[in-house]
């Protein structure tokens, strides 16, 4: 079954190829709102403390305003809203870039929605970072461009990288060592895969997951 997507815009940098997942549901979150306005595309649902945005109040019927004193930042309130949606595969634009403390907060997120089985993809410049727990990601052949693998556990075990330039076979991987910076496609169905922890993939926009 096709899961039910959902396009989350944030207030980081955008790169001028962003535009929502066709279909999907969209989601500002706060300044997101911002840019989605100067596509002239209206979101299903602004959320925010409305710290950064300046069209994000007026711009949208379905508004949730938050109380800027929280423990969660906008975008992962809007993962929440998403997930409330019963979103099982969650695009985040906007969210690298600017200050670095939301882009290693997005990271985290992703880290929270792979351990939920929800499919997450935060985009960055001619880049996307996934994250993989307990499971595996596959790539098309005709991928190419580099790829990136570290531990966002103390250690990830029973690590495999197949169909790589660089491969690996029931590796431990852990987040003091960076072992899977650069590595390449190579013209076959490149495999990541982790028995146990989670692991954040970073691959170029001329790769595709199968």
């Amino acid at each position: 079954m096709e899961k039910k997507a959902c396009s989350i815009f944030c207030a980081g940098t955008y790169y001028g190829y962003e535009k929502p997942v066709t279909g999907s549901v969209i989601i500002a979150a706060d300044g997101g709102a911002d840019y989605l306005d100067s596509l002239g595309v209206k979101p299903d649902l602004v959320i925010g403390d409305f710290d950064s945005g300046k069209t994000a109040v007026t711009d949208c019927e379905n508004v949730i305003k938050l109380n800027p004193v929280k423990d969660k930042t906008d975008t992962f309130e809007a993962v929440e809203q998403a997930l409330a949606l019963d979103c099982g595969e969650i695009h985040i634009f906007g969210g690298t870039g600017g200050r670095s403390a939301h882009t290693f907060a997005n990271i985290q997120t992703l880290a929270m929605l792979a351990e939920k089985s929800v499919s997450a993809y935060l985009y960055g410049d001619n880049e996307i970072i996934t994250a993989v727990h307990n499971g595996k990601l596959t790539f098309d052949p005709s991928s190419s461009g580099y790829i990136s693998v570290f531990s966002l556990d103390t250690e990830c075990r029973d690590v495999n990288i197949k169909s790589l330039k660089y491969t690996l076979k029931t590796a431990k991987i852990t987040n003091n060592y960076p072992l899977g910076v650069s590595n390449e496609f190579t013209g076959e169905a490149g495999e990541i895969s982790v028995g146990e922890g989670t692991l954040l993939v970073v691959y170029t926009f001329n790769a595709k997951l199968k």
